[in-house]
């Protein structure tokens, strides 16, 4: 068996907050083993802050599922600067950064079975220079740096009522158009199909296809996009054997009973995918990269800043993203 990686995130969010507190509760949850992947002294700094007891101990991916029952596992990558909870800052982006960059090298040394990332702050990854629009398209450009080849991410949003993809992700809203073309849906659309199939478990993977447009377009009144472009991309898919319809009107593709139709909803923009995502399942949804050689989840909420270090941070979704994580290494024979 080999661990998670779970990377510290912002060290001044919640990333350590909820850490801690889902290690305390881990033989109730019948946790799986990770390895943190951050600054101990930023950990311990937090556990002292909000009055819990744990345990922290430097190691090596080898030893970290050994010692799990009785101390957090911690792989050291050093915050960069005095770290505060609440207050981000510039000075630790070095450190963010380098622990992603160590977890994924994990993985793809086989030491490690998945990556789950805690939360990072964009804005403060920015100011260092950072030059990806978020965590999905970094991890896509550190894959392609070890094998050659270029990945195309791809984000699940993934909770215990709706699975959710949107197929344009960080641009802003008056892009969506010109940045929906059918390759993109075309390829957002069989790498989803293929990870259900082969990561998920799913034989035979249902998509429903959201309409970028107020009704799926209504025939050209409301905008083209949807016949000139979506319609034709899921002819393609269905001739490939690959269950697709649509385009669908996004205001009745999720309710209870719409929702029992489809495995997954493929959406043309990250709100149209995000709302009703987390509207479903706000604590325990889960932000899946489906498309990279390796496992990746990420609790689907952010930093926190205005919570961190007060004791109220709710840990569902990280626990969730670990245990799906952890499900999807098991699915794949990647936890041996």
């Amino acid at each position: 068996m080999r661990p998670l990686a779970l990377t510290q995130g912002d060290p001044a969010g919640i990333g350590p907050d909820i850490t801690l507190t889902a290690w305390l509760d881990r033989r109730a949850l019948s946790l799986e083993p990770f390895l943190f992947i951050g600054d101990p002294a930023v950990l311990a700094q937090r556990a002292r802050h909000l009055g819990l007891s744990v345990a922290i101990e430097e190691t090596g991916a080898e030893d970290a599922i050994g010692i799990f029952d009785r101390a957090i596992p911690v792989m050291p990558v050093a915050a960069g600067s005095d770290i505060l909870p609440g207050e981000p800052r510039v000075e630790s982006a070095a450190g963010t950064i380098g622990a992603i960059e160590r977890a994924v090298e994990l993985c793809f040394a086989g030491r490690t079975s998945a990556v789950v990332t805690n939360p990072i702050a964009k804005s403060v990854l920015y100011d260092a220079g950072f030059r990806f629009p978020g965590h999905t398209e970094f991890l896509a450009d550190l894959a392609e740096r070890a094998t050659g080849k270029p990945a195309l991410p791809v984000m699940l949003l993934a909770g215990p009522k709706l699975k959710a993809v949107p197929v344009t992700i960080h641009i802003p809203l008056k892009d969506v158009p010109a940045a929906l073309d059918a390759a993109l849906l075309l390829e957002t659309c069989r790498i989803t199909h293929a990870d259900l199939k082969h990561r998920f478990g799913i034989a035979a993977p249902r998509l429903a296809v959201a309409g970028l447009n107020p009704h799926a377009g209504e025939g050209g009144a409301l905008g083209l996009e949807d016949d000139a472009i979506i319609r034709p991309a899921i002819e393609v898919l269905r001739a490939e054997g690959i269950d697709a319809f649509g385009p669908l009107p996004a205001d009745t593709m999720f309710h209870d009973r719409a929702r029992q139709g489809y495995d997954v909803a493929i959406c043309m923009y990250h709100d149209q995918a995000l709302i009703p995502a987390k509207a479903l399942g706000f604590d325990d949804s889960v932000n899946a990269t489906l498309g990279l050689p390796f496992i990746r989840t990420s609790p689907d909420h952010g930093t926190a800043f205005g919570i961190a270090g007060k004791g109220i941070a709710r840990h569902d979704s990280l626990v969730a993203a670990l245990t799906l994580a952890a499900d999807l290494a098991r699915n794949t024979g990647a936890r041996s």
